[in-house]
């Protein structure tokens, strides 16, 4: 198999990652714009208050933010202070966001390893008004870690690669 096809087969495999949490994100605001209108018909018309939909809501808002942060990672467009690495000539802004990469690649493998325990730890344990494994409320910081690492680490090898590949063309010119 040739790098580039093989390059091109992670590219399509992450990015269907990044697509599928994307439409998970989008699922899960669905369901909680339809559960916070279940609550408030519970609440004023039938004036019993469904006590689940709070417990539900948070669960939903952690799997939303951890796996659209997962997905901005992939696209670019997650937080990040870019003025300084774009002020620099060109060689050191590669160097730059090779460097920014491999942190951030660093910290979600880090976040992946940590929130496993986590995962484990808290299987035994029920979330209130659920009854689900309190590990549902990890789950999204477990993948979101393993996510992040895989996106900023395709970048960092592809950025090595494209170096070196560059490096070998200009030994091949002279």
């Amino acid at each position: 198999m040739s790098q580039s096809r093989a390059r091109s087969g992670l590219g399509q495999c992450l990015r269907w990652m990044s697509g599928a949490s994307i439409f998970a994100c989008s699922c899960a605001m669905v369901v909680l714009v339809a559960i916070f209108g279940w609550l408030v018909f519970g609440r004023y018309i039938l004036n019993a208050t469904p006590t689940w939909v709070e417990q539900l809501s948070l669960l939903l808002v952690v799997y939303i933010t951890f796996l659209g942060s997962a997905a901005g990672v992939y696209e670019g467009t997650h937080l990040g202070v870019t003025f300084l690495r774009d002020g620099l000539p060109r060689p050191l802004r590669r160097i730059a966001t090779l460097i920014a990469d491999t942190a951030v690649a660093g910290f979600g493998l880090v976040m992946m390893l940590a929130c496993l325990e986590l995962f484990e730890f808290g299987w035994s344990t029920k979330l209130p008004m659920l009854n689900v494994p309190e590990s549902l409320r990890t789950l999204p910081a477990l993948l979101s870690g393993g996510m992040i690492f895989l996106f900023a680490g395709a970048r960092v090898i592809g950025t090595v690669a494209d170096f070196i590949q560059g490096s070998s063309r200009a030994g091949e010119e002279n």
